[in-house]
């Protein structure tokens, strides 16, 4: 599909997305360029220089660093920790168990609690997970897909409990299930069944909830299976498309519910490809938008996002070094618009961010922001012949991608057939070829290497947390109305047989106390279980 590092002249080096890349750039580079129409201004469409007038001359990018490990009580804490080290906004990560939809005494949960993220099986995990944090003043954002509508009705539920209106609360849920089949692998239903949830989570929030982000389309994890640059933001854009149609076949307006949609891009090494792909993407968000779906609010054509440095791309080997990487993938965040941003611990390749890991990426961001001066002008890149020719390239190859999945039927035919997951598994190859032979230099990894580099400390695991979760989420389901929980379980599994809101049922049924592997479970037994 798009092109490769083959298809370029063998003195030219390319981008990570095989773009040839010219020695010199001159004006002959956009001789048949329009500025007004490829361009514009900041804030203006077609948003390529970024979708505030003032961008981050009025405000930073909020700093929101993603965590989320052990018990709901563990996590709080080291929320409390990043609040109280200047993190602007919170990101949760949750574990295996919770993603998958089962409780932590499930027997396919064993070995995984709290593991690569919090464990949340019932509300009192949740209310332990958001005691003390002011929920009318921090957005928080939730990595959580298949669960993302229990994970959400919970947060709502403990947050008018503490006082707080679901009109107040603000965050973003991730709740991107077509990236799942492409990449990640934490679905549960099959895809037309999860496109229904994402539609119900649609409509219940322009109804409710209406300052969360209701879908956070990601293609920070195509990325991490080994994806192009090209390909992150063309198949991610591609899901989109299959969402925002999903919903207007579902009788919502495009401008109800397209102005809380966002994105989740990934940070890599190639700065100016990275740079440039990120302004490529909302100039292409604005055709899609107005061209396609014919949204009138300007709100439903911007793309926001948060970005992620890439954890592929932390090495193991002198891991200290990831220092370094993080903040050019940072710094190229930046330069390229993000509204959000999370840097990862350098040691992550190892373990869990240690909190002088977590503190040091938290700083990174920091020193961009308020020591480099990168923020005192908007777009400070704009105009450049080889960023705006790069974009103009990522751009084009992105919508050839784009024009193949609609001839394929959509997003969602296309993942049926295999063919995004395809062309990652051939890039991934590519890529990792290029480094076993040395195409591709790798610092400390198959170039200045060294043979005594000692191990960071890494960070402690909790020998008894399964142990007492368990135990916990027993003793919950032991102290509750068996007739009432039965009772709201049935109410879900018969909204899943016809055509009412989910939502509605899932929220009586965690008042009533069942758990989110419960709701889960009554979902399976009408959708049944994705296999691949």
């Amino acid at each position: 599909m798009a092109s490769t590092a083959s298809d370029a002249p063998p003195e030219l080096p390319t981008t990570d997305s095989g773009i040839p890349i010219a020695k010199i750039y001159t004006g002959e580079a956009l001789a048949d360029w329009n500025a007004e129409r490829q361009l514009g201004l900041p804030g203006e469409a077609p948003y390529t220089r970024g979708v505030y007038p003032s961008m981050y001359t009025g405000r930073l990018w909020t700093m929101r660093q993603y965590s989320g490990f052990g018990s709901a009580a563990q996590t709080n804490e080291r929320f409390k920790f990043l609040l109280g080290a200047g993190q602007t906004g919170l990101s949760c990560a949750f574990d295996l168990p919770t993603q998958m939809g089962y409780d932590s005494d499930a027997a396919r949960a064993e070995g995984e609690v709290g593991k690569v993220g919090v464990a949340i099986d019932t509300m009192d995990d949740m209310r332990q997970l958001l005691a003390g944090l002011p929920l009318d003043e921090v957005t928080t954002s939730m990595t959580i897909n298949s669960t993302a509508a229990i994970l959400l009705l919970m947060y709502e539920l403990v947050a008018e409990e503490q006082g707080v209106t679901a009109e107040q609360i603000g965050g973003t849920i991730q709740n991107d299930l077509l990236k799942e089949y492409i990449a990640r692998g934490t679905y549960i239903y099959p895809p037309r069944e999860s496109m229904r949830l994402i539609t119900d989570i649609f409509e219940y929030c322009s109804k409710h909830v209406p300052s969360w982000n209701t879908i956070s389309i990601s293609g920070y994890h195509i990325r991490e299976a080994g994806s192009t640059a090209v390909q992150e933001i063309a198949f991610t854009l591609a899901n989109a498309i299959a969402y925002v149609q999903a919903a207007i076949d579902a009788g919502l307006d495009v401008d109800d519910f397209a102005p809380r949609l966002s994105f989740f891009w990934n940070g890599h090494n190639n700065f100016f490809e990275e740079a440039a792909k990120f302004r490529a993407s909302r100039r292409m968000w604005y055709r899609i938008m107005t061209e396609r779906f014919g949204a009138q609010d300007p709100k439903s054509s911007m793309l926001r996002f948060h970005t992620q440095t890439g954890g592929s791309t932390l090495t193991a080997q002198q891991p200290i070094n990831n220092v370094v990487r993080v903040a050019i993938q940072s710094m190229a965040a930046v330069l390229g618009g993000t509204q959000s941003l999370h840097t990862n611990g350098y040691d992550e390749a190892l373990s869990l961010p240690t909190e002088t890991a977590a503190r040091i990426a938290l700083r990174t961001q920091q020193i961009i922001g308020y020591e480099s001066g990168v923020t005192e002008t908007v777009d400070p890149l704009a105009g450049s012949y080889f960023v705006e020719t790069l974009t103009d390239e990522i751009e084009q190859l992105a919508w050839e991608y784009i024009e193949a999945i609609d001839a394929k039927g959509g997003a969602v035919a296309a993942i049926e057939a295999g063919f995004q997951m395809d062309e990652i598994e051939d890039a991934a190859y590519s890529y990792t070829k290029s480094i076993d032979d040395d195409e591709r230099v790798v610092v400390g990894v198959n170039r200045f290497t060294v043979d005594d580099d000692p191990d960071p400390e890494p960070f402690p695991g909790d020998p008894d947390l399964e142990r007492s979760q368990v135990a916990s989420t027993e003793a919950y389901k032991a102290d509750r109305d068996t007739a009432e929980v039965e009772s709201a379980l049935a109410a879900v599994a018969h909204a899943a047989e016809g055509t009412d809101n989910l939502l509605y049922s899932m929220k009586d049924a965690l008042r009533a106390r069942c758990t989110l592997g419960e709701i889960s479970d009554s979902l399976r037994s009408v959708f049944g279980q994705h296999t691949p």
